[in-house]
């Protein structure tokens, strides 16, 4: 069933624009307690990042809440993953985030999970949506004055959640002697990303960490590594580490100054998992680079590719029964560590590889094994109001089906529309860049036409 409201990610938009006004977060707030468990006891938890729309979008969606009759738990600014981790532990019946993640401050979300941490099922928001319909046409109605939902604030949410990262790394090892550059993006692990990795030994330099709730990914973060290159060469580091807006994506820079992704990233620990006995497969999406199923190959891991989104990956795991998947955009997933994409978490496995040895082993050493064969992703805007699907146009599809040809076995070609903006996503993979390259151009062309 198509969502009318729900992307890949919850549901995500231009705040002071429909859907993201205070009205309807209340109403979506509302919807949400009545599906979740409006029976007198049940409590959700909330998280947010650092945008400053996030302050009057929870106190709508916790007015919602209420008028269900559902308590409210707050942990003000913190990762996606720690508020998945903290319902659990809190034995909420769901958690949900206030963020856009990657987005610009000028957009906000909500996303949603469940009592045990995962993304709550489709049937669920499929129930949510189905009441968020009849609030939109008929408003909200209200439970008896002493029946309404209380909130209340966690004062030791952020010590829990790091003591938490902490505990997925090995005790026997340290990561004195390491240098790292961190950067939080301005964003909701400006507290805790830095706090984890100095517990643990390291020394760490930490940059935009200073929020204003509009500087939150400006230039920075894991969709910006300008800033972050410059740091690690600058300081000497051994690694760097960039963090998106909500902390479940994570980018690496190694001492030389190159970028590791998240393609990389998951190599890293898939050849770790099976040195220590994994026998599982590795799922990715249809971004992942092609070396990285190759590599994978190498290794005798087997690979499969789930539809873009950190929900199908985790999907694609559940069905199959293995433990590691994630995007080369950054989301990893480590159902050993966690139910979602956790940056930090993931960062401290690859920093467990640097640190079985002393010295610490250079990052770019661990990673040399995979070839990375070049990408090129475009974005193109399109017009929501228009109604118009970009993609089924006949000129796109004749233009696209040329270019497969042409590329034929050296290459391949993704079109699709973006889970969480008004984007076509084209993206082209060849043996050589600037084939890659002039591909990609060539198809982002005909489709900003239409």
């Amino acid at each position: 069933m198509q969502s009318k409201f729900f992307g890949t990610d919850g549901i995500r938009g231009r705040v002071g624009e429909f859907p993201m006004t205070p009205e309807f977060v209340m109403k979506l707030g509302w919807a949400a307690g009545k599906v979740l468990g409006a029976d007198g006891t049940s409590e959700v938890l909330i998280g947010k990042d650092t945008r400053a729309s996030g302050y009057m979008l929870e106190s709508a969606f916790e007015a919602g809440l209420s008028a269900a009759g559902v308590g409210i738990a707050l942990v003000g600014p913190l990762p996606t993953p720690a508020v998945a981790y903290l319902a659990s532990t809190f034995r909420a019946n769901a958690g949900v985030v206030i963020s856009a993640s990657h987005n610009p401050y000028y957009d906000n979300g909500i996303k949603f999970f469940s009592g045990q941490g995962a993304k709550i099922s489709d049937e669920q928001q499929q129930a949510i949506e189905a009441l968020l319909q009849q609030a939109l046409a008929n408003g909200i109605d209200c439970v008896p004055s002493e029946q309404l939902g209380k909130a209340r604030r966690i004062e030791d949410a952020a010590g829990r959640y790091i003591e938490y990262c902490k505990g997925t790394f090995p005790a026997g090892l340290s990561l004195r002697g390491l240098k790292i550059v961190v950067d939080s993006a301005n964003g909701a692990a400006y507290k805790v990303a830095a706090k984890v990795y100095e517990e643990l030994g390291a020394k760490v330099i930490s940059i935009h960490d200073q929020p204003d709730g509009m500087n939150i990914n400006a230039g920075c973060g894991a969709t910006d590594l300008k800033s972050l290159v410059e740091a690690v060469v600058a300081q000497g580091a051994d690694v760097g580490i960039a963090l998106d807006g909500d902390a479940d994506r994570i980018m690496m820079v190694d001492a030389l100054g190159e970028v590791v992704d998240g393609d990389q990233i998951l190599y890293l620990l898939a050849k770790d998992a099976r040195a220590q006995g994994y026998t599982g497969g590795v799922v990715g999406t249809q971004m992942s680079n092609l070396g990285l199923e190759l590599a994978l190959k190498e290794l005798g891991v087997e690979f499969l590719r789930a539809k873009v989104g950190d929900r199908y990956v985790s999907e694609q795991l559940r069905e199959s029964g293995w433990r590691l998947g994630g995007e080369n955009s950054g989301h990893i997933l480590l159902l050993d560590h966690g139910s979602t994409g956790d940056a930090i978490i993931a960062s401290l496995q690859v920093l467990k590889l640097m640190s079985t040895e002393s010295p610490p082993l250079p990052l770019h050493a661990l990673t040399g094994k995979m070839q990375r064969y070049p990408q090129t992703l475009i974005n193109v805007g399109y017009s929501l109001v228009s109604g118009s699907d970009p993609l089924g146009q006949p000129q796109v599809q004749t233009t696209l089906q040329q270019i497969e040809t042409e590329l034929a076995s050296i290459g391949r070609v993704l079109l699709r529309k973006s889970g969480t903006e008004p984007l076509i996503r084209v993206m082209v993979e060849a043996v050589d860049a600037a084939v890659a390259r002039q591909a990609a151009v060539r198809l982002a062309a005909v489709i900003e036409q239409i």
